[in-house]
């Protein structure tokens, strides 16, 4: 069976999936089957064939499992959320919709990802700026003390969901060029290789360029995956370990550093280390409590769908059900069972997508894969961590399933760009 018709054939499950959590759901409401969730399966698998249709004609020697592993995972977010609201869910549809379209005019204009690199420091300034919108006067939005959206009218985003595509870009590019400089002279110190500190500049800057966004929008998780995507494409491009060692040296002291001037860290990580202490339990710990309490509920199994009380009275236990916790919803309903499906997909689309930085013919389309791959990894890490209390809860989504346009919009471009990478090392030499 040749590639193509293998993604063709695992984008049917996805929707017998949404087929049958609609089901679900009105069994739960009404106590009665619904063909209607028969037709929202279907509409659902005529999108993703449309999309497939793009990828076959345009991209066919791409990687025939990313585009279904995505479709899975936007089957549960468009699911779950209409179990929620489902207003919210008619409008992710739409954002849905719109991601497709996005990802496939990326597709179609973007012929060659590789004239990117070109442009990587316009792109690296786009990025830098879109990071910056959220602390605009009269656009800028605070949540939780966290500066990540921007408003203008009815219509609200956080850009940094695309200026984490635009770093991705500029660092692969960056590092392409200079990742001997980075290994040639180094020095051994203490069992550790040190570069040269004429070439260290890169990795110092994008330090300071992380702790500024700390010190900025107050949100250690987006920091984290930002820095954390930066020194994965160190060790992809420079094999030497030891420099993400200094890193993360480095990120820790800033980042202990930025919790000693800054309240609303602290207060952050006081309720990770003690979510259940009566000081903070009814205010600030409200929300992780919350979320360790769903889980536990959840048991193995879980139970059952549409069965989390979620709201008593109008009044809700579980705070951000449908964006930060939405992953606390899921483990509630569907048990640990069903928590660790939703992470083995994740797993396996890391899996392709580290793949296909591996047998990328040059060094841009390596580090650009790895890039990418390990940002989308590092976000599901932050948010699932967060919720899980391993690390402090941040106010990024997890991606294709927390309710939000521009996380679903931003991951269907970045998929394209791993499906044009895909494509270009897959096919026969004679082609590329």
């Amino acid at each position: 069976m040749s590639a193509r018709n293998r993604e063709l054939l695992a984008l049917v499950p996805a929707s017998l999936l949404v087929a049958a959590g609609f089901a679900a759901i009105f069994i739960q409401e009404s106590r009665q089957l619904s063909d209607v969730s028969l037709t929202y399966g279907a509409v659902f698998l005529g999108v993703c064939v449309a999309t497939h249709l793009v990828v076959r004609f345009r991209l066919p020697y791409a990687d025939p499992y990313l585009l279904p592993l995505a479709a899975v995972l936007a089957c549960f977010g468009l699911v779950v959320i209409y179990r929620l609201d489902p207003e919210k869910a008619i409008r992710q549809a739409g954002w849905f919709a719109f991601g497709l379209v996005l990802f496939t005019l990326t597709i179609v204009f973007l012929k060659d990802f590789r004239v990117l690199e070109r442009y990587r420091y316009t792109i690296a300034a786009a990025g830098l700026a879109l990071l910056l919108l959220p602390r605009v006067p009269g656009i800028g939005q605070q949540v939780n003390g966290a500066y990540l959206g921007v408003g203008i009218g009815p219509f609200a985003s956080q850009p940094a969901e695309f200026g984490k595509l635009a770093i991705v870009i500029f660092l692969a590019a960056y590092l392409r060029d200079n990742r001997q400089l980075l290994v040639q002279g180094a020095r051994r110190f203490a069992g550790v290789t040190i570069p040269p500190l004429k070439h260290f500049g890169p990795l110092l800057v994008v330090f300071f360029a992380a702790m500024f966004l700390l010190f900025i929008i107050q949100d250690l998780g987006s920091s984290l995956m930002y820095f954390g995507g930066f020194l994965a494409l160190l060790y992809v491009a420079t094999n030497r370990f030891s420099f993400v060692v200094v890193g993360l040296v480095l990120f820790s002291v800033g980042a202990y550093g930025m919790y000693q001037i800054r309240s609303h860290i602290q207060d952050r990580v006081e309720i990770w280390l003690d979510p259940f202490k009566p000081d903070l339990v009814e205010h600030q710990g409200y929300q992780i409590a919350q979320s360790l309490f769903a889980q536990a509920d959840g048991g193995l199994f879980g139970t059952g769908f549409g069965q989390a009380l979620l709201s008593v009275g109008g009044t809700p236990l579980l705070p951000a059900a449908d964006t930060d916790l939405i992953y606390s919803v899921i483990v509630n309903e569907l048990g640990l069972a069903g928590a660790c499906g939703l992470l083995l997909v994740y797993l396996l689309f890391a899996e392709r997508g580290m793949k296909t930085a591996m047998i990328a013919p040059d060094s841009f389309s390596k580090l650009l894969a790895a890039g990418l791959t390990s940002v989308f990894a590092l976000q599901v890490f932050v948010i699932v961590g967060g919720v899980t209390k391993v690390i402090p809860l941040t106010g990024v989504t997890l991606p294709f399933v927390s309710y939000g346009g521009s996380s679903i919009v931003a991951n269907f471009v970045l998929l394209a760009l791993l499906l044009l990478v895909s494509d270009r090392a897959r096919r026969p030499a004679h082609l590329r």
